[in-house]
């Protein structure tokens, strides 16, 4: 009998013991959200389908949100669009977040993220999100917008509850989510307007430049895709760094591994985004009848790729439950999709945290959870919300 995964449960935990031994019994399982693909091989094999595309459109649908400001919102996305249009979008983004243009900025993210370490390094004690992980990533996606540095708060704040779109709690979350949505696309929309009046040198002038071209943005289409790069970006990034701490910390040889080898610092990440990363299920749509592997999908199935599942099958990956940064022959994870859709920023994710990783590590080499902290679900998109870490501070070692 087909094991029941009930995803929509707020406490049920895409990482337990149920799943491994819905992972043992067979490669997927039922849920709420159609099938979940618990090991790698099927895994990888469906993200690269044609037969399938991006589910994500039938989010809001699959919560009982049929109409209003998200749903239209959610439907015009980069994640939710397809074909020539998604195609399109993504040549007209894309030179942004290229891996040459990034790399170049790696010193300033270096010197953004002592700065911050400098405030706490001497007290031994730091709230982890709201002194690191969320001015770290909102500080540098303002300068990728090319948004005033001091600004990033507000920013951070729309972000964060428009962050709750991928929560299993999203219908009771959507008079928070609609309201951060016209406060960030309101923001958003101010600065394309000073921007025509005023071009600089950055993302939403390049943007506003490919909008004036042929067959290239609309005006709706530069804002959806601004709001949507501006929540997504500072979001995900966060809560993946929160995500980090605390599986080294649980790992305190890698831990410590690390800070000796900044070099490991690529590493790190791609070993995080295996076993811990912030999106936990990767959503596929069929878009015809598929039998794949004795399993028949019709057309209109959703399928979700578990993330984590897939990237600790033994099957692949071999005793890899945890961490080794020793590693540097493993398989490539979902954590940032795949296919068509694989993750635009995912050279800004992995150049920031490469950088902020090490430098945590040797700055905080005895870091401890100080108390549990406040954690999202672990389900949809999660993260902590509060995370207390204590070590010893600097100057006392």
């Amino acid at each position: 009998m087909t094991a029941f995964l009930d995803l929509s449960d707020p406490a049920f935990d895409v990482t337990s013991d149920a799943v491994h031994a819905a992972r043992e019994e067979d490669w997927y399982a039922e849920t709420p959200y159609g099938w979940a693909i618990l090991r790698y091989a099927q895994g990888q094999s469906i993200l690269k389908d044609r037969r399938f595309q991006q589910g994500n459109a039938r989010w809001p649908a699959q919560n009982g949100i049929h109409e209003g400001p998200w749903a239209q919102w959610w439907g015009e996305t980069l994640l939710s669009i397809e074909g020539d249009d998604h195609l399109r979008l993504r040549r007209l983004l894309g030179p942004a977040f290229r891996s040459r243009a990034i790399e170049r900025m790696r010193p300033r993210f270096q010197a953004l993220a002592d700065e911050l370490i400098d405030r706490f390094a001497s007290r031994g004690r730091v709230e982890f999100v709201s002194e690191f992980a969320e001015p770290y990533a909102s500080r540098i996606l303002c300068f990728l917008l090319g948004l005033p540095d001091d600004e990033w708060p507000a920013v951070a704040h729309w972000a964060d509850d428009l962050g709750k779109s991928f929560g299993v709690n999203v219908r009771h979350d959507l008079p928070r989510i609609e309201a951060a949505l016209e406060g960030l696309a309101g923001y958003v929309d101010g600065v394309i307007a000073d921007r025509r009046l005023h071009p600089r040198d950055d993302l939403v002038t390049t943007l506003l430049q490919a909008h004036d071209a042929d067959d290239a943005l609309t005006a709706r289409e530069l804002s959806v895709s601004l709001v949507f790069l501006a929540f997504a970006g500072m979001e995900t990034t966060r809560n993946q760094l929160g995500l980090a701490l605390q599986t080294f910390l649980a790992q305190p040889d890698q831990w410590a591994l690390l800070a000796e080898r900044p070099d490991l610092g690529s590493r790190a990440v791609e070993e995080i985004m295996r076993v811990n990363p912030t999106v936990t299920w990767v959503t596929r749509e069929a878009i015809e009848d598929v039998e794949f592997d004795g399993l028949r999908v019709p057309r209109g199935g959703i399928v979700q790729v578990l993330s984590h599942a897939v990237g600790t099958d033994p099957r692949t990956m071999g005793a890899a439950a945890d961490i080794d940064l020793t590693v540097d022959d493993r398989p490539l994870h979902s954590g940032f999709g795949g296919g068509a859709h694989h993750c635009l920023g995912h050279f800004v994710a992995r150049t920031d945290m490469s950088v902020a990783l090490p430098l945590l590590a040797r700055r905080m080499p005895d870091a401890a959870p100080d108390g549990p902290g406040e954690w999202l679900p672990v389900s949809g998109n999660t993260g902590p919300v509060r995370f207390p870490i204590r070590f010893t501070p600097e100057g006392h070692r």
